[in-house]
């Protein structure tokens, strides 16, 4: 790439940074890269690498002047290439551009859009708190890859037919049962552990690799419905415990979706004190209660023997003043629990009935959901499972 030279073009302003905005001027205003950098008290090899990194990024978007490109792409979108052809005297006839979107960017609007969205959420009124209830304790209860939006049908998979309507009545079914055998613990987590919703966008594909779903309807009626199913359960943790903690964990089917989620249900609950909801970017989440450390993660990104280190390593003080430790993870559909040094790991498994893919790749396991209690000195000391033939008992 040519380097800036005495002057830039000042439209390229519409893609800089505050800081390549002000190093463009100054570059324009002294005539040249070291007088701009005088000014700007920085070496002029900082002002000419951050001005190229202006024009690739400004090209990137279909502006780049010098190479015949003039028809930017929208926000949200990058070139994917640019097909120009000329008339007899060399002079630029008409142009294709190509254009793909561009994920990164993306999910920054989609982050941008949630909080701006959370701003005019009606905020509710707090709840009356539970009379009695034991300090000490803390209970966890998992819902992990509940895949609400999935389409099913037993004649095909030889499992459960599910469907948006039998996935909110086994979800609040199952979640009051775990409520109602729990300890009366002063501390409830609702621990939403990733792939609640089974798509992530207006289309039934998976986000990264674009495979296509078996879906219930579209993706504003699984909104609706994915919205009302964790008000419900947030509500029955509220009427049961002093203080609930909120963790709506990115998956690898909602990774856009978990982002409006908590910025939504924090807005939400802004008003009713004895809640709080972990608006944490990082898709690795922690809780302490006394001298336990709770972690959580979906499990998508990391594998469960490398958490304990991870979580080691990101939230070092609290690993230091805890002295039992737990990782939750899910994203594999089934039950795995191991002690590794330091921390032991449990795999959850799910509620939801298994899809067509998951039955022809004959991956088979139990469904069902678990609370379990933590004491702030002794760590575990009980656990609860239920499972969705039990609403039917």
């Amino acid at each position: 790439m040519t380097k800036p030279g005495a002057h830039m073009d000042p439209r390229l302003r519409e893609w800089a940074t505050p800081i390549q905005a002000e190093y463009l001027d100054l570059l324009n205003e002294t005539g040249g890269l070291r007088a701009a950098a005088r000014a700007a008290n920085v070496s002029h090899d900082i002002v000419r690498r951050s001005l190229i990194a202006l024009k690739v990024h400004a090209a990137k978007q279909g502006y780049s002047p010098e190479h015949a490109m003039t028809k930017p792409v929208p926000d949200g979108y990058i070139v994917k290439g640019v097909s120009t052809y000329y008339d007899k005297e060399g002079n630029p006839a008409g142009q294709w551009v190509k254009s793909a979107v561009d994920a990164a960017r993306q999910a920054e609007m989609f982050k941008a859009a949630a909080e701006a969205m959370a701003e005019d959420i009606p905020r509710l009124a707090p709840l009356s708190k539970p009379l009695v209830t034991n300090a000490d304790l803390c209970n966890v209860y998992t819902i992990t890859d509940y895949h609400a939006g999935m389409l099913a049908a037993k004649t095909e998979t030889q499992d459960a037919d599910w469907d948006l309507k039998i996935a909110e009545r086994t979800l609040t079914g199952c979640f009051e049962q775990m409520i109602a055998s729990t300890p009366m613990a002063h501390i409830g987590i609702v621990n939403q552990l990733g792939d609640f919703l089974h798509y992530d966008s207006l289309s039934a594909v998976t986000p990264q690799h674009g495979h296509l779903l078996d879906a219930d309807g579209r993706y504003s009626k699984l909104v609706s419905a994915a919205i009302r199913m964790l008000r419900t359960i947030i509500d029955m943790a509220l009427a049961r415990h002093e203080v609930v903690h909120v963790v709506m964990a990115e998956g690898n089917h909602d990774m856009a979706s978990s982002v409006w989620l908590r910025h939504m249900f924090a807005a939400l609950y802004e008003k009713e004190p004895r809640i709080t909801v972990d608006t944490t970017a990082l898709p690795y989440y922690v809780y302490q209660h006394g001298e336990t450390m709770l972690a959580f993660h979906h499990g998508h990104l990391s594998k469960n023997a490398q958490l304990p280190l991870l979580f080691a390593s990101q939230y070092p003080a609290m690993w230091g003043l805890t002295k039992k430790r737990y990782a939750h993870a899910g994203h594999r559909h089934h039950t795995e629990e191991k002690e590794h040094p330091g921390m032991k790991v449990v795999q959850h498994p799910t509620l939801a009935a298994r899809d067509a893919y998951a039955a022809r790749g004959g991956w088979i396991s139990e469904r069902e959901a678990t609370a379990m209690t933590y004491h702030i000195k002794y760590g575990l000391v009980a656990r609860n499972t239920v499972t969705p033939e039990m609403l039917d008992a």
